[in-house]
């Protein structure tokens, strides 16, 4: 029989097969493989390796990019610009999209670099046996069938079964989300879940206390931890930027099409020359175009990033800071995200409740004066006060998995006395009498039901219990042995529990006022999960498990994922599915966690989050890492992103309804003037203008009811903007034309200057209407760059037009009366820009009102 394969021996279930069985399919024995077997092995099956998502070349990083069809349309424009001889635009698109590419790459590429710095180091050795001796190897070269030894403090290098324990705990938080060491056993298993594996070790977890004697069963990408940091090297689900943007193209290519055959048609049936009628279409198609968008975005994005940083965050994607700000359902994992994954002594009570000093000085006693390695549990008990002096260690009876408890005979002047500490199930098991109020009473079966009780309670609310019980004995014993395990007083309990983080209340109390609604998703028990949500303040009135998720189908999960608060005992590809689930049903979700079994959820869901102490694999999947134990960051980053997106969406706003308007105008206007109402080049230095005057807006301020709320691309809401706003710049560009040609009786020269003045004065001082949902002077205000560039670029225009260089450009002067006419025109666009943006923004906040997140 050979080496188990994942078809023959599926990982999760490994641990089910007996151990000599193991041991023959592997062809192994206790004393190790043999040395050519083993190289055998390992050429065949390769390194005991696993590569969690390495980062993408910069060609790829480009490639992604470029596929994007805004990019592809901008790319498309200066092919054409070049092809027609346009050299001028052709070389501004380029380098618009150049820098544009440029700057999101190497933020990407250092907040990667970034990442890499926080890499934490593992095991490099393992002491494996070989031909019959232990000798020091790389993990890397570990096969299936190897036999290792584990001692305190080492990580499991592979994934395995235990051949020998001895006191043996392990640490599988981040596999398995629970924060208390899990004690193993060489005891046969047949349970379904790793986390109840009681004789499987798993690679990336460590041993806390003990030794032991493992089998390698899956090296590399077969263990768990290997299959999930395959997974991750998959290509992650489109992001919610990516997807806007991506139907933002769309939209702007048919209304480029729309409006160049329309234009190249009606001029070829109107006989116009037809090589002008071409180069007067290819212009309107470029000048519909945004340019300027990929480069608003990256500086937009970038500044959100720079901004983070100062709050110790990361910041690996630009586009997550979008995403963050649009995410509408955070979900989170439990240990060390809301919890301090840090074990911390809770309560010590007496057998009817109270809390007793005594049960503490006993447990602490037998704690300090125990000779093994210490677990957790001590090291909380040792925290919360030093050993009681006076006392003196006598004699100790070890830890062991067969009776779960440990003993300790110490004495006190004349006094000696057994302390034992352990399971409540096996303490109980030895105890004949309980200690109340400092009288014994007799361990009858209603004192027994009280317990049951007592220790029920504690579990329900998610703490983990240690009885202590003691012993009179005699002055002159020296020794101690399992059989004076009997017929002990029960003093009380010791409860433990993982608190929650002093900043995860506030924090998702400022999430909700954001709108953001959080889930808590754990591989921990129901009844710790629902405690630790409560004290959090999350809600926990629906909560669904594992098993129960295991039943559905993708379809049936996502029918039901928005109803449920809470998810317990899950495995890492059920987080997914989760996650998944919620996006099926049109949510924006970010997933926050910091272990390996978080690592799926992280690589699925749009923006994903874990923390500097996280493991690697985490971080590797994580779009934003948090440097600092801080979850108030993340009211503050979607927020941030927030506004990000209200800056993109002005530029948005802006770009399409200004150019749809002009170019409407120009479209319609070509097909009745004798004259074409713009030149080519006039048309695309028009563009370039309005867009240079735009370059403030990333560094713009946005209205307190923009970062209030969740925000999403509305295609219909945009295209309703660009149609309405766009309709209203060609009504007064109409009236413009009239005025021009039926009252001031102006030639082609003087028809383009003046239309060109109009047209760019407009364009520009628009922005400081619909930069706000608010009226100009109750809004925000522009921020000092902004108008800058604003009446930097209306000035620039003014010079070029009507200064030296306008004849280069076509243009002409003005006589005053016609200037001040085209003034009174702009002004009066002005204040029917601002009735038309109350009037699109009034629906738009009706429909709003009536939209409910949760139902997405």
């Amino acid at each position: 029989m050979g080496i188990l394969s994942p078809s023959e021996a599926k990982p999760e279930a490994f641990w089910c097969t007996p151990t000599e069985t193991l041991l023959q399919s592997l062809s192994s024995q206790r004393g190790g493989l043999a040395e050519a077997a083993a190289k055998d092995r390992l050429a065949r099956l390769g390194p005991n390796l696993t590569q969690p998502s390495q980062s993408r070349s910069i060609l790829k990083k480009i490639v992604h990019r470029i596929l994007n069809p805004l990019v592809a349309i901008l790319i498309t424009a200066a092919a054409i610009s070049g092809l027609s001889g346009d050299i001028g635009s052709f070389v501004i698109i380029l380098l618009v999209i150049g820098m544009s590419l440029t700057l999101d790459i190497v933020q990407e590429h250092r907040a990667e670099q970034t990442a890499e710095a926080l890499r934490q180091s593992v095991a490099i050795q393992a002491d494996v046996v070989r031909d019959g001796v232990i000798v020091s190897l790389p993990v890397s070269e570990l096969v299936p069938g190897d036999v290792v030894h584990l001692r305190t403090g080492d990580l499991v290098p592979a994934d395995g079964v235990a051949l020998e324990v001895h006191e043996l705990q392990v640490n599988e938080a981040l596999m398995t989300g629970e924060p208390f060491p899990a004690s193993k056993t060489t005891a046969p298993c047949s349970a379904t879940l790793p986390a109840e594996a009681s004789n499987a070790l798993f690679a990336g977890t460590s041993v806390v206390s003990g030794t032991a004697v493992m089998l390698i069963v899956e090296t590399g990408h077969r263990t768990r931890f290997g299959m999930i940091a395959a997974e991750l090297a998959t290509n992650a689900p489109p992001t919610a930027l990516e997807t806007g943007v991506n139907r933002l193209g769309v939209l702007i290519l048919r209304l480029t099409l729309f409006l160049t055959l329309f234009v190249l048609l009606a001029h070829l049936a109107a006989h116009r020359p037809a090589m002008e009628a071409f180069l007067f279409a290819l212009a309107l198609a470029v000048g519909l175009t945004p340019e300027l968008l990929p480069m608003i975005m990256t500086v937009t994005l970038a500044k959100g990033a720079q901004r983070m940083a100062v709050r110790q965050v990361i910041v690996k994607r630009l586009s997550a800071i979008h995403d963050l700000g649009a995410m509408d359902t955070l979900c989170v994992d439990k240990t060390g995200t809301l919890t301090e994954a840090k074990i911390t002594l809770a309560a010590h009570v007496d057998p009817a409740g109270q809390t007793s000093e005594r049960v503490l000085e006993l447990a602490r006693l037998n704690s300090a004066f125990q000779t093994g390695v210490r677990s957790p549990l001590d090291d909380a008990l040792l925290m919360a006060a030093g050993a009681p002096g006076g006392w003196e260690r006598i004699a100790e009876c070890p830890f062991d998995f067969q009776r779960r408890c440990l003993s300790v005979l110490v004495s006190h002047g004349s006094e000696r006395c057994l302390i034992v500490k352990g399971a409540p199930e096996s303490i109980l098991a030895r105890t004949a009498t309980v200690e109340i109020e400092g009288q014994s009473r007799q361990l009858d079966a209603e004192q027994r039901a009280k317990l049951d009780g007592l220790q029920e309670g504690y579990a329900r609310d998610g703490f983990r219990l240690l009885a202590v019980a003691i012993r009179p004995m005699p002055r002159d014993q020296a020794t101690i042995c399992m059989e004076d395990e009997a017929g002990l007083t029960l003093i009380g309990f010791c409860a433990f529990a993982d608190p929650p983080k002093c900043d995860a209340r506030e924090a998702i109390k400022n999430l909700a006022s954001l709108g953001v609604t959080v889930k808590l998703i754990s591989g921990d028990h129901a009844a710790v999960v629902t405690h630790v949500a409560q004290a959090v303040g999350l809600p926990a009135r629906h909560v669904m498990t594992g098993d129960q998720i295991a039943g559905l189908t993708d379809r049936a999960l996502a029918a039901r994922v928005g109803h449920v608060d809470l998810f317990a005992r899950v495995d890492p590809d059920q987080k997914r599915r989760i996650i998944a689930a919620l996006r099926h049903r049109g949510h924006v979700v970010g997933f926050m966690g910091d272990g390996v079994n978080d690592a799926p959820a992280i690589h699925t869901a749009h923006v994903g989050i874990s923390v500097a102490g996280a493991t690697e694999v985490a971080r590797a999947a994580a779009d934003i890492i948090l440097l600092a134990p801080d979850l108030s960051v993340l009211g503050s980053g979607v927020r941030e992103g927030r506004r990000t997106f209200a800056n993109i969406l002005k530029y948005v706003r802006m770009g399409t309804s200004s150019n749809f308007g002009n170019m409407l105008s120009m479209a319609l206007a070509s097909v009745v003037l004798p004259f074409l109402p713009l030149l080519p080049l006039q048309i695309l230095l028009n563009n370039l203008l309005y867009d240079l005057s735009e370059v403030g807006i990333p560094f713009d301020e946005v209205d307190a009811e923009e970062v209030a709320r969740p925000q999403l691309w509305d295609m219909a809401e945009i295209l309703r903007f660009t149609l309405v706003m766009g309709t209203v710049s060609s009504l007064f560009d109409a009236t413009t034309f009239v005025i021009l040609l039926k009252v001031f009786h102006v030639d082609a020269t003087q028809f383009h200057t003046g239309w060109f003045l109009e047209s760019i004065a407009t364009q520009i001082l628009v922005i400081f209407l619909i930069r706000s949902h608010r009226l100009p002077w109750h809004g925000s205000r522009p921020d000092r760059v902004l108008v800058i560039s604003s009446l930097g670029a209306l000035a620039a225009a003014i010079v070029l037009t009507l200064g030296p260089s306008g004849p280069m450009l076509g243009f002409i002067g003005l006589p005053p009366a016609l200037l001040a006419t085209i003034a009174l025109i702009t002004l009066a666009y002005l204040a029917a820009a601002e009735a038309a943006k109350r009037i699109v923004l009034k629906s738009r906040r009706k429909r709003a009102r009536k939209f409910k997140w949760s139902e997405m």
